[in-house]
């Protein structure tokens, strides 16, 4: 089939037009996730660092603004246990302070839910938080689901549901907490309920 000068010149135009457009999807990305707010009017935000069912360490530089593989003596950490259990990251602008007794990080959350990628904006439902110790210091995983009902996976939105209806998937999450870093490196301190990882979202949240 011969074609016009015309249509190569419009299927050309259409190519170059696709690919500006690709050029610029691919270049956008968040400037500052710690500029993001911890809580909207609607929902609380989480970012998502590692996908679920995932082994590499990556963790967001926030001098940088990239996530990174996390490195030990120079090469990527893999961590040696099943892979994480839900899309894990951490609360954006929050920040555990320690002279209140935090890690000097923002709160981590899990958020159970099927894999999205790195660098994910998630709108949560907070159901519980599983409160840790860490080499002594206290290290508070904040539970979550999405706040999106077709994107839930299991059916709680708050932690009475959770215990009642979804004990095993309580008990896989605490037990890999414990055991990711090998055996009694982490110490339980215990579950707490949605009241409480609200008020602990609220309780770190700094003003930015």
């Amino acid at each position: 089939m011969k074609l016009s000068i015309g249509n190569v010149l419009l299927i050309l135009g259409f190519f170059f037009l696709h690919a500006c457009g690709s050029s610029e999807a691919s270049e956008e990305k968040i400037a500052d996730y710690d500029q993001i707010p911890a809580v909207t009017a609607n929902a609380y935000n989480a970012v998502v660092e590692i996908p679920a069912g995932t082994n590499h360490k990556f963790e967001y530089n926030h001098d940088s603004d990239e996530f990174e593989v996390e490195k030990i003596d120079g090469k990527d950490r893999i961590v040696d246990f099943l892979p994480y259990p839900g899309n894990y990251g951490f609360i954006p602008s929050t920040l555990m302070d320690e002279q209140m007794g935090g890690d000097g990080d923002p709160l981590d959350v899990l958020i159970i839910g099927e894999a999205v990628p790195t660098g994910t904006i998630v709108e949560i439902k907070p159901i519980g938080a599983l409160v840790l110790k860490d080499a002594g210091e206290l290290d508070t995983k904040i539970i979550a689901v999405p706040l999106s009902e077709e994107k839930q996976i299991i059916k709680a939105n708050d932690f009475q549901t959770f215990m009642l209806e979804y004990d095993p998937v309580r008990r896989i999450i605490e037990n890999w907490f414990m055991n990711y870093k090998g055996w009694g490196v982490m110490e339980l301190v215990g579950w707490r309920d949605d009241d409480y990882a609200v008020k602990e979202i609220n309780k770190w949240t700094v003003q930015n």
